[in-house]
Protein backbone atom coordinates (compact mmCIF):
# COMPACT_ATOMS: atom_id res chain seq x y z
CA UNK A 1 0.00 0.00 0.00
CA UNK A 2 1.95 3.38 -1.16
CA UNK A 3 1.25 6.56 0.82
CA UNK A 4 -1.29 8.09 -1.23
CA UNK A 5 -3.60 4.49 -1.34
CA UNK A 6 -3.12 5.13 2.48
CA UNK A 7 -4.77 8.42 2.88
CA UNK A 8 -7.47 6.96 0.88
CA UNK A 9 -8.37 4.67 3.33
CA UNK A 10 -7.65 7.00 6.15
CA UNK A 11 -10.55 9.18 4.24
CA UNK A 12 -12.87 6.67 5.87
CA UNK A 13 -11.10 5.49 8.62
CA UNK A 14 -11.06 8.89 10.42
CA UNK A 15 -14.41 9.35 10.80
CA UNK A 16 -14.98 5.34 11.43
CA UNK A 17 -12.59 5.64 14.10
CA UNK A 18 -14.31 8.34 16.19
CA UNK A 19 -17.39 6.90 15.98
CA UNK A 20 -15.89 3.62 17.19
CA UNK A 21 -14.01 5.75 20.23
CA UNK A 22 -17.90 7.30 20.92
CA UNK A 23 -18.22 3.61 23.12
CA UNK A 24 -16.84 4.96 25.67
CA UNK A 25 -18.15 7.48 27.63
CA UNK A 26 -15.24 10.48 27.85
CA UNK A 27 -14.73 9.89 24.58
CA UNK A 28 -17.85 10.70 23.74
CA UNK A 29 -18.57 13.52 26.15
CA UNK A 30 -15.32 15.18 24.32
CA UNK A 31 -16.46 13.88 20.60
CA UNK A 32 -18.67 17.47 19.81
CA UNK A 33 -15.17 19.29 19.86
CA UNK A 34 -13.67 16.92 18.03
CA UNK A 35 -15.59 17.07 15.13
CA UNK A 36 -13.51 19.29 12.62
CA UNK A 37 -10.79 17.18 12.81
CA UNK A 38 -12.65 13.87 11.34
CA UNK A 39 -12.72 15.31 7.46
CA UNK A 40 -8.57 16.32 7.58
CA UNK A 41 -7.56 13.02 6.25
CA UNK A 42 -9.81 13.42 3.01
CA UNK A 43 -8.48 16.53 2.22
CA UNK A 44 -5.51 15.18 2.63
CA UNK A 45 -6.15 12.47 -0.07
CA UNK A 46 -8.03 14.86 -2.34
CA UNK A 47 -4.77 17.22 -2.42
CA UNK A 48 -2.33 14.03 -3.04
CA UNK A 49 -4.04 10.88 -3.98
CA UNK A 50 -5.57 11.81 -7.28
CA UNK A 51 -5.65 9.39 -10.05
CA UNK A 52 -3.42 6.95 -7.93
CA UNK A 53 -3.49 3.67 -8.43
CA UNK A 54 -6.69 2.06 -6.69
CA UNK A 55 -6.67 0.20 -3.81
CA UNK A 56 -7.70 -3.57 -4.29
CA UNK A 57 -8.37 -5.36 -1.26
CA UNK A 58 -9.58 -8.62 -2.04
CA UNK A 59 -11.19 -10.06 1.56
CA UNK A 60 -11.84 -13.58 0.26
CA UNK A 61 -13.11 -12.04 -3.19
CA UNK A 62 -14.88 -9.12 -2.09
CA UNK A 63 -12.35 -7.17 -3.68
CA UNK A 64 -13.26 -3.76 -1.81
CA UNK A 65 -12.14 -1.06 -4.49
CA UNK A 66 -10.99 2.92 -3.26
CA UNK A 67 -9.94 5.09 -6.56
CA UNK A 68 -9.91 8.73 -6.47
CA UNK A 69 -10.29 10.23 -9.75
CA UNK A 70 -9.33 13.75 -10.94
CA UNK A 71 -13.51 14.98 -10.60
CA UNK A 72 -14.21 13.24 -7.37
CA UNK A 73 -11.12 15.08 -5.74
CA UNK A 74 -12.23 18.25 -6.45
CA UNK A 75 -15.42 17.33 -4.97
CA UNK A 76 -14.30 14.84 -2.05
CA UNK A 77 -11.89 17.86 -1.29
CA UNK A 78 -14.25 20.73 -1.17
CA UNK A 79 -16.38 18.23 0.60
CA UNK A 80 -14.18 17.67 3.30
CA UNK A 81 -13.33 21.18 3.88
CA UNK A 82 -16.97 22.03 3.81
CA UNK A 83 -17.44 18.94 7.03
CA UNK A 84 -14.36 20.44 8.77
CA UNK A 85 -15.72 23.99 8.86
CA UNK A 86 -19.32 22.99 9.51
CA UNK A 87 -17.84 20.73 12.41
CA UNK A 88 -15.64 23.34 13.95
CA UNK A 89 -19.05 25.51 14.11
CA UNK A 90 -21.03 22.96 15.35
CA UNK A 91 -18.98 22.89 18.50
CA UNK A 92 -19.88 26.20 19.50
CA UNK A 93 -23.29 25.69 18.06
CA UNK A 94 -24.53 22.75 19.86
CA UNK A 95 -22.64 23.53 23.13
CA UNK A 96 -22.19 20.55 25.20
CA UNK A 97 -25.20 18.59 26.43
CA UNK A 98 -26.09 14.95 25.86
CA UNK A 99 -27.78 16.66 22.72
CA UNK A 100 -24.51 17.60 21.37
CA UNK A 101 -23.10 13.86 21.75
CA UNK A 102 -26.40 12.70 20.27
CA UNK A 103 -25.55 15.17 17.12
CA UNK A 104 -21.78 14.40 16.84
CA UNK A 105 -23.13 10.14 16.70
CA UNK A 106 -25.29 11.13 13.66
CA UNK A 107 -22.47 13.62 11.79
CA UNK A 108 -19.69 11.04 11.89
CA UNK A 109 -22.18 8.44 10.40
CA UNK A 110 -23.17 10.40 7.69
CA UNK A 111 -19.59 12.03 7.41
CA UNK A 112 -17.80 8.00 6.72
CA UNK A 113 -20.55 7.71 4.03
CA UNK A 114 -20.27 11.60 2.41
CA UNK A 115 -16.73 11.05 2.01
CA UNK A 116 -16.84 7.47 1.27
CA UNK A 117 -19.09 7.70 -2.05
CA UNK A 118 -16.03 9.79 -3.20
CA UNK A 119 -13.76 7.34 -2.95
CA UNK A 120 -15.77 4.15 -3.29
CA UNK A 121 -14.65 2.12 -6.52
CA UNK A 122 -16.83 -0.82 -6.41
CA UNK A 123 -20.46 -1.15 -6.18
CA UNK A 124 -20.71 -2.96 -2.80
CA UNK A 125 -18.65 -0.37 -0.76
CA UNK A 126 -20.13 2.60 -2.90
CA UNK A 127 -23.69 1.44 -1.76
CA UNK A 128 -22.86 0.86 1.63
CA UNK A 129 -21.28 4.86 1.38
CA UNK A 130 -24.67 6.06 -0.24
CA UNK A 131 -26.56 3.75 2.43
CA UNK A 132 -24.98 5.83 5.37
CA UNK A 133 -25.15 9.43 3.61
CA UNK A 134 -28.98 8.82 2.95
CA UNK A 135 -30.20 7.22 5.91
CA UNK A 136 -28.19 8.97 9.24
CA UNK A 137 -29.07 11.98 7.72
CA UNK A 138 -31.93 11.99 9.34
CA UNK A 139 -30.59 11.68 12.95
CA UNK A 140 -29.05 15.30 11.77
CA UNK A 141 -32.65 16.82 10.36
CA UNK A 142 -34.60 15.82 13.48
CA UNK A 143 -32.34 16.63 16.02
CA UNK A 144 -34.33 19.48 17.69
CA UNK A 145 -37.14 17.29 18.34
CA UNK A 146 -39.73 19.44 17.41
CA UNK A 147 -42.84 18.33 15.22
CA UNK A 148 -41.55 19.97 12.20
CA UNK A 149 -38.02 18.21 12.30
CA UNK A 150 -39.63 15.10 12.93
CA UNK A 151 -41.97 15.51 9.20
CA UNK A 152 -38.93 16.54 7.54
CA UNK A 153 -37.43 13.42 9.15
CA UNK A 154 -40.20 10.96 8.60
CA UNK A 155 -40.35 12.35 4.74
CA UNK A 156 -36.65 12.31 4.02
CA UNK A 157 -36.15 8.42 5.51
CA UNK A 158 -39.40 7.36 3.99
CA UNK A 159 -37.99 8.74 0.44
CA UNK A 160 -34.38 7.91 1.19
CA UNK A 161 -35.64 4.11 1.56
CA UNK A 162 -37.19 4.60 -2.35
CA UNK A 163 -33.94 6.44 -3.23
CA UNK A 164 -32.28 3.19 -1.89
CA UNK A 165 -34.34 0.44 -3.75
CA UNK A 166 -34.12 1.60 -6.70
CA UNK A 167 -29.82 2.06 -6.62
CA UNK A 168 -29.83 -2.19 -5.36
CA UNK A 169 -31.89 -2.92 -8.24
CA UNK A 170 -29.69 -0.97 -10.50
CA UNK A 171 -26.13 -2.67 -9.33
CA UNK A 172 -27.97 -5.76 -9.72
CA UNK A 173 -28.74 -4.99 -13.51
CA UNK A 174 -25.04 -3.59 -13.75
CA UNK A 175 -23.42 -6.69 -12.13
CA UNK A 176 -25.28 -9.06 -14.00
CA UNK A 177 -23.94 -6.99 -17.61
CA UNK A 178 -20.55 -7.55 -16.79
CA UNK A 179 -18.37 -10.27 -17.57
CA UNK A 180 -16.63 -11.83 -14.97
CA UNK A 181 -16.85 -11.69 -10.70
CA UNK A 182 -15.74 -7.85 -10.77
CA UNK A 183 -17.69 -5.62 -9.78
CA UNK A 184 -15.44 -2.16 -9.93
CA UNK A 185 -17.48 0.49 -10.97
CA UNK A 186 -15.29 0.91 -13.87
CA UNK A 187 -16.40 -2.39 -15.41
CA UNK A 188 -19.98 -1.88 -14.88
CA UNK A 189 -20.10 1.27 -16.40
CA UNK A 190 -17.86 0.00 -19.76
CA UNK A 191 -20.60 -2.94 -19.69
CA UNK A 192 -23.49 -0.61 -19.16
CA UNK A 193 -24.17 0.74 -22.99
CA UNK A 194 -24.22 -2.93 -23.92
CA UNK A 195 -26.51 -4.07 -21.70
CA UNK A 196 -29.65 -6.02 -22.65
CA UNK A 197 -31.32 -3.60 -19.36
CA UNK A 198 -29.74 -0.51 -20.17
CA UNK A 199 -32.88 1.56 -20.15
CA UNK A 200 -34.14 0.22 -17.01
CA UNK A 201 -30.58 -0.13 -15.22
CA UNK A 202 -29.98 3.90 -16.66
CA UNK A 203 -33.98 5.33 -15.30
CA UNK A 204 -33.04 3.31 -11.71
CA UNK A 205 -29.95 5.41 -11.47
CA UNK A 206 -31.27 8.67 -12.40
CA UNK A 207 -34.51 7.95 -10.06
CA UNK A 208 -31.65 6.76 -7.27
CA UNK A 209 -29.21 9.77 -7.31
CA UNK A 210 -31.51 12.11 -8.83
CA UNK A 211 -33.18 11.81 -5.30
CA UNK A 212 -30.50 12.81 -3.48
CA UNK A 213 -29.49 15.58 -5.92
CA UNK A 214 -32.68 17.00 -5.65
CA UNK A 215 -34.49 16.70 -9.39
CA UNK A 216 -37.75 17.52 -9.65
CA UNK A 217 -40.23 15.83 -8.41
CA UNK A 218 -38.07 13.94 -6.10
CA UNK A 219 -36.98 17.45 -4.76
CA UNK A 220 -39.49 17.55 -1.82
CA UNK A 221 -37.20 16.35 0.86
CA UNK A 222 -34.68 19.63 0.68
CA UNK A 223 -37.05 21.78 1.03
CA UNK A 224 -38.42 20.49 4.18
CA UNK A 225 -35.16 18.83 5.95
CA UNK A 226 -32.76 21.93 5.70
CA UNK A 227 -34.72 24.64 7.42
CA UNK A 228 -35.72 22.04 10.37
CA UNK A 229 -32.01 20.78 10.98
CA UNK A 230 -29.82 22.98 12.85
CA UNK A 231 -27.82 25.43 11.61
CA UNK A 232 -24.44 23.41 10.88
CA UNK A 233 -26.38 20.45 9.30
CA UNK A 234 -28.21 22.32 7.04
CA UNK A 235 -24.88 23.44 5.68
CA UNK A 236 -23.42 20.30 4.54
CA UNK A 237 -27.03 18.71 3.94
CA UNK A 238 -26.90 21.12 1.10
CA UNK A 239 -23.69 21.72 0.87
CA UNK A 240 -22.17 18.08 0.95
CA UNK A 241 -24.36 15.35 0.75
CA UNK A 242 -26.76 16.03 -2.20
CA UNK A 243 -23.17 15.76 -4.02
CA UNK A 244 -23.66 11.96 -3.24
CA UNK A 245 -26.04 12.55 -6.20
CA UNK A 246 -24.03 14.61 -8.37
CA UNK A 247 -21.04 11.77 -7.99
CA UNK A 248 -23.50 8.72 -8.31
CA UNK A 249 -24.59 10.67 -11.89
CA UNK A 250 -20.59 11.48 -12.65
CA UNK A 251 -19.54 8.00 -12.20
CA UNK A 252 -22.32 5.82 -13.26
CA UNK A 253 -23.02 7.72 -16.16
CA UNK A 254 -20.44 8.35 -18.86
CA UNK A 255 -20.25 11.22 -21.00
CA UNK A 256 -18.54 9.42 -23.91
CA UNK A 257 -21.58 9.68 -25.91
CA UNK A 258 -22.46 5.71 -24.94
CA UNK A 259 -25.75 7.17 -23.47
CA UNK A 260 -26.15 10.12 -25.55
CA UNK A 261 -30.52 9.77 -25.63
CA UNK A 262 -30.35 10.03 -21.66
CA UNK A 263 -28.62 13.17 -21.98
CA UNK A 264 -31.25 15.00 -24.12
CA UNK A 265 -33.22 13.57 -20.96
CA UNK A 266 -31.26 14.46 -18.10
CA UNK A 267 -30.60 17.83 -19.58
CA UNK A 268 -34.48 18.48 -19.46
CA UNK A 269 -34.80 17.40 -16.26
CA UNK A 270 -32.00 19.33 -14.88
CA UNK A 271 -33.74 22.85 -17.36
CA UNK A 272 -36.83 22.50 -15.56
CA UNK A 273 -35.20 21.49 -11.91
CA UNK A 274 -33.61 25.17 -12.54
CA UNK A 275 -36.75 27.31 -13.30
CA UNK A 276 -38.79 25.03 -10.41
CA UNK A 277 -36.12 25.72 -7.58
CA UNK A 278 -36.86 29.56 -8.35
CA UNK A 279 -39.91 29.65 -9.07
CA UNK A 280 -40.76 28.31 -5.31
CA UNK A 281 -38.22 29.77 -3.33
CA UNK A 282 -39.23 33.39 -4.55
CA UNK A 283 -42.06 32.92 -2.12
CA UNK A 284 -40.58 31.76 0.79
CA UNK A 285 -40.43 33.68 4.04
CA UNK A 286 -37.96 31.51 5.50
CA UNK A 287 -34.26 31.86 4.37
CA UNK A 288 -33.14 28.69 4.99
CA UNK A 289 -35.96 27.42 3.12
CA UNK A 290 -34.63 29.58 0.34
CA UNK A 291 -31.32 28.56 0.29
CA UNK A 292 -32.76 25.37 0.34
CA UNK A 293 -35.01 25.96 -3.22
CA UNK A 294 -31.40 27.60 -4.45
CA UNK A 295 -30.14 24.10 -3.98
CA UNK A 296 -32.60 22.43 -6.32
CA UNK A 297 -31.93 25.38 -8.77
CA UNK A 298 -28.16 24.96 -8.25
CA UNK A 299 -28.35 21.28 -8.82
CA UNK A 300 -30.27 21.61 -11.61
CA UNK A 301 -28.11 23.33 -13.44
CA UNK A 302 -25.78 21.07 -12.61
CA UNK A 303 -27.61 18.01 -13.85
CA UNK A 304 -28.28 19.88 -17.16
CA UNK A 305 -25.00 20.43 -17.56
CA UNK A 306 -23.98 16.63 -17.49
CA UNK A 307 -26.50 15.88 -19.55
CA UNK A 308 -26.05 18.07 -22.18
CA UNK A 309 -21.84 17.46 -22.10
CA UNK A 310 -23.62 13.18 -22.42
CA UNK A 311 -25.26 14.03 -25.23
CA UNK A 312 -22.78 15.72 -27.40
CA UNK A 313 -20.21 13.61 -25.91
CA UNK A 314 -18.56 16.98 -25.14
CA UNK A 315 -14.76 16.18 -23.38
CA UNK A 316 -13.84 17.34 -19.97
CA UNK A 317 -17.34 17.45 -19.07
CA UNK A 318 -16.87 15.38 -15.48
CA UNK A 319 -14.55 18.23 -14.78
CA UNK A 320 -16.31 21.05 -15.62
CA UNK A 321 -19.22 19.45 -13.64
CA UNK A 322 -17.55 18.28 -10.99
CA UNK A 323 -15.75 22.21 -10.90
CA UNK A 324 -19.47 23.66 -10.98
CA UNK A 325 -20.64 21.56 -8.12
CA UNK A 326 -17.58 23.05 -5.80
CA UNK A 327 -18.49 26.18 -5.80
CA UNK A 328 -21.72 25.25 -4.73
CA UNK A 329 -20.25 23.19 -2.12
CA UNK A 330 -18.13 25.86 -0.55
CA UNK A 331 -20.35 28.74 -1.01
CA UNK A 332 -23.91 27.10 -0.61
CA UNK A 333 -22.50 26.08 3.10
CA UNK A 334 -20.90 29.72 3.50
CA UNK A 335 -24.40 30.89 3.23
CA UNK A 336 -26.26 28.79 5.66
CA UNK A 337 -23.50 29.56 8.12
CA UNK A 338 -24.06 32.87 7.68
CA UNK A 339 -27.97 32.88 8.57
CA UNK A 340 -26.93 31.21 12.28
CA UNK A 341 -24.37 34.26 12.49
CA UNK A 342 -26.82 37.15 10.87
CA UNK A 343 -29.43 35.88 13.86
CA UNK A 344 -27.13 36.16 16.76
CA UNK A 345 -25.17 40.03 15.68
CA UNK A 346 -26.67 43.32 16.27
CA UNK A 347 -26.11 47.15 14.89
CA UNK A 348 -22.98 47.84 12.40
CA UNK A 349 -21.49 44.08 13.18
CA UNK A 350 -24.08 42.48 11.43
CA UNK A 351 -23.33 44.26 8.63
CA UNK A 352 -20.11 42.04 8.65
CA UNK A 353 -21.54 39.08 7.50
CA UNK A 354 -24.13 40.58 5.61
CA UNK A 355 -21.95 42.01 2.69
CA UNK A 356 -19.66 39.13 2.27
CA UNK A 357 -23.20 36.91 2.35
CA UNK A 358 -24.23 39.32 -1.18
CA UNK A 359 -20.76 38.46 -2.51
CA UNK A 360 -21.50 34.79 -2.27
CA UNK A 361 -25.55 35.11 -2.97
CA UNK A 362 -24.33 36.99 -6.25
CA UNK A 363 -21.90 34.41 -7.35
CA UNK A 364 -24.77 32.07 -7.97
CA UNK A 365 -25.86 34.69 -10.73
CA UNK A 366 -22.53 34.70 -12.23
CA UNK A 367 -21.53 37.97 -10.93
CA UNK A 368 -18.23 38.68 -12.58
CA UNK A 369 -15.21 38.19 -10.54
CA UNK A 370 -16.85 35.72 -8.22
CA UNK A 371 -16.13 31.98 -7.97
CA UNK A 372 -19.80 31.52 -8.77
CA UNK A 373 -18.88 33.10 -12.23
CA UNK A 374 -15.74 30.99 -13.18
CA UNK A 375 -18.29 27.98 -11.81
CA UNK A 376 -20.39 29.42 -15.24
CA UNK A 377 -17.95 29.71 -17.30
CA UNK A 378 -16.79 25.96 -16.87
CA UNK A 379 -19.88 24.67 -17.98
CA UNK A 380 -19.82 26.91 -20.67
CA UNK A 381 -18.91 24.28 -23.53
CA UNK A 382 -21.68 22.19 -22.52
CA UNK A 383 -24.60 25.04 -22.01
CA UNK A 384 -23.39 28.21 -24.30
CA UNK A 385 -25.15 27.56 -27.24
CA UNK A 386 -28.30 27.67 -28.83
CA UNK A 387 -31.73 27.91 -26.86
CA UNK A 388 -29.84 25.90 -23.80
CA UNK A 389 -27.52 28.75 -23.57
CA UNK A 390 -30.63 31.18 -23.21
CA UNK A 391 -32.11 28.98 -20.62
CA UNK A 392 -29.27 28.45 -18.62
CA UNK A 393 -28.49 32.38 -18.87
CA UNK A 394 -32.48 32.91 -18.09
CA UNK A 395 -31.58 30.13 -14.78
CA UNK A 396 -28.73 32.83 -13.96
CA UNK A 397 -31.01 35.30 -13.52
CA UNK A 398 -33.72 33.24 -12.40
CA UNK A 399 -30.68 32.46 -9.24
CA UNK A 400 -29.90 36.16 -8.98
CA UNK A 401 -33.25 37.30 -8.64
CA UNK A 402 -33.73 34.18 -5.78
CA UNK A 403 -30.44 35.20 -3.55
CA UNK A 404 -31.37 39.10 -3.73
CA UNK A 405 -34.76 37.67 -2.51
CA UNK A 406 -32.58 35.63 -0.10
CA UNK A 407 -30.80 38.68 0.77
CA UNK A 408 -34.09 40.07 1.86
CA UNK A 409 -35.22 37.79 3.88
CA UNK A 410 -31.68 37.34 5.53
CA UNK A 411 -32.13 40.96 6.93
CA UNK A 412 -35.73 41.12 7.85
CA UNK A 413 -34.77 38.05 10.49
CA UNK A 414 -34.88 39.38 14.09
CA UNK A 415 -31.38 40.27 14.87
CA UNK A 416 -29.54 40.52 18.08
CA UNK A 417 -29.19 43.39 20.44
CA UNK A 418 -27.07 46.30 19.22
CA UNK A 419 -23.99 45.56 21.22
CA UNK A 420 -24.40 41.69 20.09
CA UNK A 421 -21.71 40.28 18.24
CA UNK A 422 -20.64 36.87 16.41
CA UNK A 423 -19.26 34.62 18.83
CA UNK A 424 -15.97 34.15 17.64
CA UNK A 425 -16.27 29.97 17.49
CA UNK A 426 -18.87 30.69 14.82
CA UNK A 427 -17.06 33.05 13.27
CA UNK A 428 -13.87 31.91 12.31
CA UNK A 429 -15.07 28.98 10.62
CA UNK A 430 -17.68 31.05 8.57
CA UNK A 431 -14.97 32.95 7.70
CA UNK A 432 -12.54 30.67 6.57
CA UNK A 433 -15.35 29.08 4.75
CA UNK A 434 -16.74 32.21 3.03
CA UNK A 435 -13.18 33.36 1.84
CA UNK A 436 -12.62 29.63 0.33
CA UNK A 437 -16.05 30.22 -1.60
CA UNK A 438 -14.41 33.53 -3.16
CA UNK A 439 -10.85 32.49 -3.58
CA UNK A 440 -10.44 28.74 -4.30
CA UNK A 441 -12.22 28.62 -7.50
CA UNK A 442 -9.71 30.97 -9.08
CA UNK A 443 -6.55 29.04 -7.87
CA UNK A 444 -8.30 25.44 -9.16
CA UNK A 445 -9.75 26.70 -12.16
CA UNK A 446 -6.25 26.70 -14.24
CA UNK A 447 -5.31 23.34 -12.34
CA UNK A 448 -8.65 21.32 -13.27
CA UNK A 449 -7.31 21.68 -16.91
CA UNK A 450 -9.98 24.29 -17.24
CA UNK A 451 -7.90 26.75 -18.71
CA UNK A 452 -6.91 30.72 -17.68
CA UNK A 453 -9.60 32.07 -15.30
CA UNK A 454 -9.43 35.46 -16.04
CA UNK A 455 -9.15 34.41 -20.30
CA UNK A 456 -12.54 32.48 -19.15
CA UNK A 457 -14.17 36.19 -17.93
CA UNK A 458 -13.31 38.06 -20.37
CA UNK A 459 -14.41 36.37 -23.24
CA UNK A 460 -17.78 37.94 -23.65
CA UNK A 461 -18.26 39.94 -20.72
CA UNK A 462 -21.85 40.86 -21.24
CA UNK A 463 -22.86 37.61 -21.77
CA UNK A 464 -21.33 36.99 -18.40
CA UNK A 465 -23.35 40.40 -16.86
CA UNK A 466 -26.94 40.53 -17.89
CA UNK A 467 -28.41 37.48 -16.28
CA UNK A 468 -27.45 38.96 -13.47
CA UNK A 469 -28.78 42.86 -13.97
CA UNK A 470 -32.01 41.00 -15.30
CA UNK A 471 -32.25 39.29 -11.80
CA UNK A 472 -31.69 42.08 -10.27
CA UNK A 473 -34.12 43.97 -12.09
CA UNK A 474 -36.87 41.52 -11.46
CA UNK A 475 -35.96 41.65 -7.15
CA UNK A 476 -36.25 45.18 -7.56
CA UNK A 477 -39.81 44.88 -9.01
CA UNK A 478 -40.80 41.98 -6.30
CA UNK A 479 -39.46 43.57 -3.40
CA UNK A 480 -42.55 44.69 -1.90
CA UNK A 481 -44.97 41.96 -3.20
CA UNK A 482 -44.61 39.94 0.13
CA UNK A 483 -48.41 38.99 -0.46
CA UNK A 484 -46.89 36.11 -2.28
CA UNK A 485 -45.56 35.46 0.71
CA UNK A 486 -45.98 31.21 1.53
CA UNK A 487 -47.82 30.68 -1.67
CA UNK A 488 -46.02 27.45 -1.99
CA UNK A 489 -45.69 25.84 1.26
CA UNK A 490 -42.58 24.02 1.80
CA UNK A 491 -42.14 20.85 0.26
CA UNK A 492 -44.49 22.31 -2.51
CA UNK A 493 -45.79 19.05 -4.61
CA UNK A 494 -45.73 16.62 -1.61
CA UNK A 495 -47.68 19.21 0.28
CA UNK A 496 -50.67 19.98 -2.50
CA UNK A 497 -50.91 16.31 -3.23
CA UNK A 498 -53.56 15.10 -1.28
CA UNK A 499 -52.53 11.70 -1.85
CA UNK A 500 -48.97 12.35 -0.64
CA UNK A 501 -50.58 13.59 2.67
CA UNK A 502 -52.42 10.66 3.11
CA UNK A 503 -49.25 8.78 2.60
CA UNK A 504 -47.62 10.51 5.19
CA UNK A 505 -50.00 9.74 8.04
CA UNK A 506 -49.94 6.19 7.34
CA UNK A 507 -46.09 6.23 7.94
CA UNK A 508 -45.96 9.12 10.11
CA UNK A 509 -46.89 6.87 13.21
CA UNK A 510 -44.53 4.08 12.36
CA UNK A 511 -41.37 6.74 11.82
CA UNK A 512 -42.13 8.85 14.88
CA UNK A 513 -41.78 5.11 16.46
CA UNK A 514 -38.66 4.39 15.32
CA UNK A 515 -37.43 8.15 15.85
CA UNK A 516 -38.18 7.71 18.91
CA UNK A 517 -35.94 4.61 18.97
CA UNK A 518 -32.95 5.73 16.89
CA UNK A 519 -32.61 9.38 19.29
CA UNK A 520 -31.52 7.45 21.99
CA UNK A 521 -27.78 7.29 22.07
CA UNK A 522 -27.28 3.20 23.34
CA UNK A 523 -29.26 2.31 19.99
CA UNK A 524 -29.04 5.34 17.66
CA UNK A 525 -27.50 4.38 14.60
CA UNK A 526 -26.29 0.74 16.20
CA UNK A 527 -26.92 -1.07 13.27
CA UNK A 528 -24.77 1.80 10.76
CA UNK A 529 -21.88 1.93 13.31
CA UNK A 530 -21.95 -1.74 13.72
CA UNK A 531 -21.83 -2.35 9.74
CA UNK A 532 -19.55 0.58 8.98
CA UNK A 533 -16.65 -1.00 12.01
CA UNK A 534 -17.29 -4.23 10.34
CA UNK A 535 -16.67 -2.78 7.10
CA UNK A 536 -13.63 -1.49 7.72
CA UNK A 537 -12.41 -4.54 10.02
CA UNK A 538 -12.56 -6.68 6.59
CA UNK A 539 -10.87 -3.88 4.64
CA UNK A 540 -7.55 -3.72 7.20
CA UNK A 541 -7.52 -7.79 7.26
CA UNK A 542 -7.22 -7.52 3.49
CA UNK A 543 -4.73 -4.93 3.22
CA UNK A 544 -2.60 -6.55 6.09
Amino acid sequence: MTGAQALLVAAIAAPVLLLAACLWDGARRRMPGLLWLAPLPGLAAALLAADTTPLVLDAARLRFTLALDAPSALLLGAAALLWSAAGAYASRYMGRGPGAERFALWWLITLSGSLGVFVAGDLASFYLAFAAVSLAAFGLIVQDGTPRARRAGEVTLLLAVMGEICLLLAFALLAEAVQGPSLAIADAVAALPGSPARGLAVGLLVAGFGLKAGLVPLHVWLPLAHPAAPMPASAVLSGAIVKAGIIGLLRFLPADGALSDWGGILAGIGLLTAFWGVGCGIVQANPKTVLAYSTVSQMGVTVAALGMGMAMAAPGTGMAVAFYATHHVLAKGALFLAVGLAAGSGGWRRWLVLLPALILALGFGGLPGTGGALAKAAVKPQLGEGLVGLLAGLSAAGSTLLMLHFMRRLIALEAGGTADRPARGLLLPWLGLAAAALLLPWALYGAAGLGDPWEALGKDPVAALWPVLLGAALAAGLARQDRWLGAVPEGDLLLLTGKARRLGAACGAVAVRAEALLRAWPIAGLALMALLLALFGVMLAAAA
